[in-house]
């Protein structure tokens, strides 16, 4: 019954007692798990070219074989020999297991040990561990459009509880919400240093290329820097994420067909061009038009191999 009054507070903004308060998570909200998920049925026609890659990749529930590769880009991509984060470590634990989105390039589960043990020096108790990619990246099925190749995770901002969590609670708990209701800055009752420090652990870990956060934390993030400010480059605002941040690292070297994100502007972010994130179109988007649809014709030719690969 939990789950399904989280579902709706989620799908029906408009019986939930803030419309402001839902338009902050329109993209990657923490929806809920599923206690007992259901196996996908089989497609009737998979090997139609029309056929979703979404469709292809969700119905795969472990990795490829072969060494780790990740393949094309972070909307347009896969992952071969993925590798999965276990849903319990001394510092980190694994939410929404359900998705089976905990897999990633050995690169990315060995920076989210370091980060997670980095986070407790700083006076973190832990990391909340989102959504990494699939067994064999490719598409998901919700609105999640990045996080293809195994270099990409979501870190919440709640901070791990003291104890293993249930299954029920890593399925259903709450994320917390760091962001005003207004979305013009962070929630004071909320947001803390520590959150600050945390985001700069991960920005000065060299292998990250980019973190994605919601406007209203990267204009704390500004106030709250100091003198040095040579990490904040990496801190981009992006459209929600006010319950959690998004990581990006680099290519491998041994994976010579991933494609190299764009490097960050060589600034701090936090001048003018901050300013667009408050424009009221911004902060209250019209709604988008749906992304076309994404077949394996418009991801690397590799990927047909992985997703095909028993």
């Amino acid at each position: 019954m939990r789950a399904v009054v989280c579902l709706l507070a989620v799908l029906f903004p408009a019986a939930a007692s803030s419309a402001v308060a839902q338009e902050k998570h329109l993209i990657d909200p923490m929806l809920p798990g599923s206690l007992n998920p259901r196996p996908l049925p089989p497609l009737k026609n998979p090997d139609a070219l029309s056929t979703p890659a979404k469709e292809l990749f969700a119905r795969k529930l472990t990795p490829s074989p072969g060494p780790p590769r990740s393949i094309g880009g972070d909307f347009d991509g896969c992952l071969a020999g993925a590798v999965s984060l276990p849903i319990t470590g001394p510092t980190w634990q694994v939410m929404r297991p359900s998705r089976n989105r905990n897999w990633g390039n050995p690169q990315l589960i060995r920076f989210i040990e370091r980060f997670a043990t980095n986070a407790t020096k700083v006076g973190w108790n832990g990391l909340l561990v989102g959504d990494m990619s699939q067994p064999r990246g490719g598409p998901m099925l919700s609105e999640h459009t990045s996080h293809q190749i195994g270099l990409d995770v979501d870190i919440w901002f709640a901070r791990m509880p003291d104890h293993v969590q249930s299954r029920e609670e890593r399925e259903f708990g709450s994320a917390t919400d760091v962001v005003a209701p207004d979305l013009r800055d962070v929630d004071p009752k909320v947001w803390t240093h520590r959150h600050t420090a945390l985001l700069r652990t991960a920005a000065e870990d060299p292998v990250v290329v980019r973190i994605l956060v919601n406007a209203a934390i990267k204009k704390a993030l500004c106030r709250e820097a100091g003198a040095d400010r040579t990490w904040l480059y990496k801190v981009r605002p992006w459209y929600g994420h006010a319950e959690h941040f998004h990581v990006q690292i680099a290519c491998p070297a041994d994976s010579a067909e991933c494609k190299p994100p764009a490097p960050p502007l060589p600034s701090d972010g936090c001048g003018s061009e901050l300013d667009f994130w408050f424009k009221e179109s911004t902060l209250h988007p019209r709604q988008r038009k749906p992304r076309p649809v994404l077949t394996l014709a418009g991801l690397p030719p590799a990927c047909k191999q992985i997703v095909k690969a028993p």
